[in-house]
């Protein structure tokens, strides 16, 4: 009899212990849940943050209030984020160049593979290869060529050193030979903006910040950076139908500080996916030329390492250094 009465003690012991993590879960969020996006805003990272935080704190009735903490490619909100407490109430939102900090600056204050919980994969697509309009070149081939009489004359602006926005460019020069100078801006917006302006010759930018500015005829959109046509432009080419072997696509991904109990974790994942899943978020990342890309923590954990290797193969191949 009491060596029963001690199992059921026992049993009740270990039942009362897990109870405060699944209660922790449910209850969570019970205040406003901090969003640090490391870009300024109107970029497409600052884009699709906004749709996903909307989305969340109508799932979660708790605001997810969207701060933008731009600088050093996105090192410094990652950082904020990074020494963050772990509790659920900091979160990232921030591209693919995430997985490469390491690659890009070795002597960093965090390390992106240790001191982040991912989430989830939020979307992905092309990126849209865009010229200013006074540039004579109207195709890729056309581009190509420009490029090659003049080595070192055209111009690019990215988004950040190291952001995705360079690297694709890097990848388009190391595939078609040519040699074209990068200008590194402090965020897409700024950057667009000076091609538009004429101020640099072209740019590699998502669909969702770029497609305005052709629509009115600030950019020339020459072609989508994907192995094969994108369907929210399906008039423009992929640079793989001219440059052989080209296909490059950016990412968004939700991360955690280290830390955070897998419960919240788990419960953030499962109303990040029903958001993701939502028709509206579809058709409105499908009218920023994004597919979204609902998946479990495990998963983008595996995504990430597959990605660190694609592009910190660029970054080495390129010799790119930070500026």
């Amino acid at each position: 009899m009491q060596a029963c009465l001690g199992r059921c003690i026992g049993i009740l012991a270990l039942a009362c212990a897990a109870l405060p993590a699944v209660v922790h879960a449910q209850s969570w969020p019970t205040r406003s849940v901090r969003v640090v996006l490391p870009y300024p805003p109107g970029g497409p990272t600052d884009i699709v943050a906004r749709i996903v935080a909307q989305k969340l704190s109508d799932s979660l009735h708790q605001t997810f209030v969207v701060e933008n903490r731009p600088g050093a490619t996105g090192m410094m909100g990652s950082d904020v984020v990074a020494k963050a407490r772990p509790d659920g109430y900091t979160l990232l939102v921030n591209a693919s160049v995430h997985v490469i900090y390491r690659e890009l600056f070795p002597g960093m204050s965090f390390d992106p593979s240790k001191d982040f919980a991912p989430v989830g994969l939020l979307a992905k697509g092309p990126l849209a290869l865009v010229v200013t309009p006074a540039l004579p070149a109207k195709t890729v081939p056309e581009l190509v060529a420009l490029a090659q009489v003049s080595p070192g004359k055209l111009t690019f602006a990215s988004s950040g050193n190291g952001a995705a926005t360079h690297l694709a460019a890097e990848a388009f020069k190391l595939a078609a030979g040519l040699d074209i100078r990068h200008i590194a801006y402090k965020g897409s917006a700024p950057a667009l903006a000076d091609v538009a302006a004429g101020h640099v010759d072209l740019m590699f930018d998502s669909v969702a910040s770029s497609r305005a500015l052709v629509l009115g005829g600030k950019l020339r959109a020459l072609a989508v950076t994907s192995g094969k046509r994108s369907a929210a432009m399906p008039e423009l080419p992929a640079i793989a139908e001219s440059v052989a072997g080209y296909d490059m696509t950016t990412w968004y991904g939700l991360w955690a500080p280290a830390g955070t109990p897998t419960d919240i974790v788990a419960r953030l994942s499962q109303h990040l996916n029903q958001a993701l899943r939502s028709a509206d978020v579809h058709s409105r990342l499908n009218e920023l030329g994004l597919e979204a890309a609902a998946d479990t923590p495990e998963a983008f954990a595996a995504f990430q390492r597959d990605e660190h290797e694609k592009w910190g193969a660029i970054v080495r191949r390129a010799g790119v250094r930070p500026e």
